[in-house]
């Protein structure tokens, strides 16, 4: 357990060159994260071109989910393999591998190629956002952590924006691919930055243990369950075989991952960390709020474009009011917990936010004003920002640092499941509601582009006669608004699992003892 003594001013506990040296290792991890979380939201607007480009909107869907599947089952790996043989060349080699997928997908002409891409880049960019919180843990104590974790969801804040602006302005521009090749020279310069820099402790261990089947059995299950979220009522039937055969398969490798895991040397997911309340609940409320989170960040710039006329690098510009709210709850909660120690109503009252938001957002309609949007992702932002961070940085202050990377990770996994589960179902929902709709309202007007849905880009949409024009906007609203309401039950089960949190005091110093036994 970390220790429980508190600091009277938690600016006394670095020295100068604690600071200096901390700084230095931060401005590379800020970059890490930049690169990371603006490839999970740079596709947003671009996203109506590329599938109408490459004839794949009842594809859309796995653009997103396909790099979120990916970065969630390398998770539990990343963070496992941290703690065992050190967290700074596995932080590079994650940097490459992201390279290589944005290299596959800036050269792709084709869905099958473009998604590849995306998959290849998740296998890096799970182990970017993970172990640059992990990496925090390593060199800055839980007390004065809390201004490092804000400023982090800070970043996170300003890739929701500059990601869907970014992908504007290169769908408007030099073309949607440079939304991959931006990626090569920010990745070099992140590598370079780890290597000049990052000077970790390493872990005082002898030949690790590597639990190979715990990892194919934790990708397994996360795979099946995705698969089934994302296919379900959509590409398969709910009753088909192949969706039984999805669920059996997740439920089977569930059941042997806990056989598997309470009988391995280094588990990849300790069973032991889930004696510890703390570390339950946030996972659970990480879980929803990942689910309300990416379920409504992925499709809303599609909604503006498609909805109310906008461009690409218009619909970014609109989603600044929600940066604006995610920084300023982010970077501000941190300063306060960092100055008071104080942590718990936090993630209560963003999550309650949160649920707010989404009941507002859930009565969008094409007459809507933007300035009423504008408030209405503000308030989300607020939530999400008061949320995020502040969950992880509970997870950290239960566990010793030689397990930190595995509780974070942990955490992280079951978030990013909930981030793979609201992006395939919104977006199964969304295509599935949307194709209905069409189907039913489209005869009416002539069917003039029944036969062309896949290919619908939002400069054709605008381009139609109005009669047409009007029948696809109030479809698309009526597709994907109400979904928003599906999600605020589950947000609320967050609110109230979160009052049982128990407010432990953040730890003054980092305790490197080894991790309990099994």
């Amino acid at each position: 357990m970390s220790t429980q003594e508190v600091a009277p001013d938690a600016d006394e506990l670095e020295t100068a060159s604690d600071k200096r040296s901390i700084i230095l290792v931060f401005a590379g991890l800020m970059i890490t994260m930049l690169l990371a979380s603006l490839d999970q939201m740079i596709f947003s607007t671009a996203l109506p071109t590329i599938v109408g480009e490459l004839n794949g909107v009842n594809h859309m869907v796995w653009i997103t989910t396909g790099y979120i599947l990916a970065s969630t089952i390398m998770m539990p790996v990343y963070g496992k393999l941290g703690d065992l043989i050190g967290r700074k060349g596995l932080f590079i080699g994650a940097i490459c591998i992201f390279i290589v997928g944005s290299i596959i997908g800036g050269l792709s002409h084709d869905m099958t190629t473009l998604i590849a891409g995306r998959a290849v880049q998740g296998l890096g960019g799970g182990g970017l956002i993970l172990l640059a919180q992990a990496i925090i843990a390593d060199v800055v104590p839980a007390r004065q952590r809390g201004r490092y974790m804000g400023a982090m969801g800070g970043v996170f804040a300003i890739a929701a924006v500059a990601g869907p602006l970014l992908g504007g302005w290169f769908t408007e521009g030099v073309g949607w691919r440079w939304a991959f090749w931006i990626n090569v020279p920010l990745g070099l310069l992140a590598i370079a930055s780890a290597m000049a820099f990052l000077h970790l402790p390493k872990p005082k261990l002898g030949k690790p243990s590597i639990d190979y089947p715990g990892m194919i059995l934790v990708a397994t299950s996360a795979t099946c369950l995705i698969l089934f979220t994302t296919w379900g009522g959509n590409t398969y039937a709910w009753g088909s075989a192949v969706i039984i055969g999805l669920v059996i398969g997740c439920i089977v490798s569930a059941v042997a991952f806990v056989f598997v895991e309470r009988r391995a040397t280094e588990p990849v997911i300790p069973m032991h960390l889930f004696s510890e309340r703390n570390f339950v609940l946030t996972t659970v409320a990480g879980l929803v709020i990942g689910i309300a989170m990416f379920g409504a960040l992925a499709y809303l710039p599609t909604y503006i474009q498609m909805v109310t006329g906008k461009n690409a690098t218009e619909a970014g510009l609109m989603m600044i009011p929600m940066m604006a709210g995610m920084l300023v709850a982010s970077t501000a909660s941190g300063q306060i917990i960092s100055k008071t120690g104080r942590y718990k109503m936090f993630p209560i009252l963003g999550t309650s936010i949160v649920a707010v938001a989404l009941v507002l957002l859930s009565r969008l309609t094409p007459s809507t004003p933007l300035i009423v949007f504008g408030i209405y992702i503000t308030i989300l932002g607020v939530g999400i920002g008061l949320v995020m961070q502040i969950l992880i940085l509970i997870v950290q202050n239960t566990f010793p640092a030689a397990e930190v990377g595995t509780a974070t990770a942990s955490n992280n996994f079951f978030r990013q499941i909930g981030a793979s589960l609201g992006s395939a179902l919104v977006g199964s929902l969304f295509a599935s509601r949307l194709t209905d709709i069409l189907t039913e309202r489209l005869p009416a007007a002539g069917g003039a582009v029944s036969d062309n849905e896949n290919s619908l880009t939002p400069a054709i949409l605008w381009k139609l006669p109005a009669q047409i024009r009007e029948i696809i906007v109030g479809a698309y609203n009526d597709a994907l608004a109400p979904i928003f309401m599906y999600i605020v039950p589950l947000v609320i089960v967050a609110v109230i699992l979160l009052t049982f949190i128990k407010e432990k005091p953040l730890a003054t110093t980092i305790d490197r003892s080894a991790p309990p036994l099994e």
